[in-house]
């Protein structure tokens, strides 16, 4: 699916249990040596016990493939069996073929005439049962009669229990004393840490790349850790997910952001049961309140600015005005400089023609006039009538008025 578009051979987080990529992290080789010397040890009952997803069934894989052509091995998955049902199942995965109706007695013989001749050739036959926590308690003791089987020197039959934690509570109940203290070798697989789960997803990258390997940052190998809790079945499904999510996007990194969407969608369907771990803050992704918290501080932020480049438009606007009225006031003061000087010219040629009328005027007047020109305290009334009338737009008065005066004046020897 997404091989192609991340160079890689194969699927590198495939649910199956591959010992090829098997990560030999300090808890697998633990448990590796312990099922191995059990094995070569011809030990009693071999105790394997671990959480879901841990990577029992790889390291059982690992183990079996490494046993020579001499072991004969009979395997049982299927664990939900009465007791003739297990001896049966027994019977069959070491390539015996149990005759139908045949009593439990005769089915116990076959099987220990099997284990004999397998003796006799060289052979160690090896029963390992995956899931034991599944057996009943009959089954369970059926389990332990079956390695009575022995010689003088030796067990005639190797059994290898592998399950989940609950086995370990099964096997301590006070039914199985006898089954329990036959467990010579017995190992509890535990979680990855955060380190191992780095280097385990880079390891299985590594395996399956074709040229230069791909790589996942620690920021991302971290938030795998928190959700899977170290389980290498839960790494799988959240890297495997977020390979496919990367290839769906066209993207070649797997980034931070994109490993937390493919959580919340795993945990959302069910894949996987939410952690109930909150999200660190150095890997947290935005909440759907904070996009329209940010969108509305930058709507906040852009009004101020647009407001502050109003405000300096104006403010040259009213320096431009006001330079341009200052301008236009130089203009015009030196424009009336200019008209002064011909103003001035001609008002000093007004004041010497009138001045030159009056004396041409005062040689043409009668006598009366003569004398209030040259009196000007009796002049004053006249001037005054005169600008008042004038004021008035009053007619100037009747030559009645001009002899009445002329009497008073000739009374006064104003003549």
């Amino acid at each position: 699916m997404y091989e192609r578009f991340y160079n890689l051979r194969e699927r590198p987080f495939s649910l199956s249990p591959d010992p090829d990529y098997l990560y030999p992290s300090r808890v697998h080789r633990e448990a590796l040596s312990y099922l191995r010397y059990g094995i070569e040890g011809h030990a009693g009952f071999i105790v394997i016990t671990g959480e879901i997803g841990s990577g029992k069934t790889t390291l059982l894989q690992t183990a079996l493939r490494g046993l020579d052509r001499q072991t004969s091995v009979s395997r049982l998955v299927n664990t939900m069996l009465d007791a003739r049902e297990l001896i049966e199942a027994v019977m069959l995965d070491f390539g015996l073929e149990p005759t139908p109706g045949r009593s439990k007695p005769h089915l116990l013989r076959d099987l220990a005439r099997y284990l004999v001749e397998q003796r006799s050739a060289g052979r160690l036959a090896l029963l390992v049962i995956d899931e034991a926590q599944n057996l009943s308690l009959p089954a369970l003791e059926e389990v332990r009669m079956l390695s009575n089987l022995e010689t003088e020197k030796s067990k005639l039959v190797q059994i290898v229990l592998i399950g989940q934690p609950n086995l370990r509570d099964l096997l301590g109940r006070p039914e199985l004393e006898q089954l329990r203290q036959r467990v010579t070798v017995r190992y509890h697989l535990q979680p990855l840490d955060s380190d191992e789960t780095h280097a385990y997803v880079n390891h299985r990258l590594r395996r399956a790349a074709i040229g230069a390997p791909m790589e996942l940052s620690r920021d991302v190998t971290d938030l795998i850790h928190l959700h899977s809790q170290g389980l290498p079945r839960k790494i799988n499904v959240i890297a495997d997910a977020a390979l496919l999510f990367g290839y769906g996007e066209e993207r070649h990194t797997i980034d931070v952001d994109l490993t937390h969407e493919v959580v919340e969608e795993l945990e959302a369907t069910g894949v996987i049961a939410p952690s109930g771990i909150p999200m660190p803050a150095r890997v947290a992704a935005p909440t759907a309140a904070a996009p329209a918290a940010i969108t509305h501080e930058l709507q906040k932020r852009e009004a101020q600015v647009a407001q502050r480049e109003r405000q300096l438009a104006e403010q040259q606007r009213i320096l431009a005005e006001e330079y341009r009225l200052v301008r236009m006031q130089r203009e015009v003061g030196a424009a009336t400089k200019v008209e002064d000087a011909p103003r001035a010219a001609s008002a000093s040629m007004s004041t010497s023609t009138s001045t030159s009328a009056s004396s041409w005027a005062a040689a043409k007047a009668p006598p009366f006039a003569t004398a209030a020109t040259r009196s000007p305290a009796a002049a004053a009334p006249l001037r005054s009538s005169t600008a008042a009338r004038s004021m008035r737009h009053e007619p100037p008065p009747s030559d009645g008025v001009w002899a009445r005066l002329r009497n008073l004046l000739a009374d006064a020897k104003w003549l």
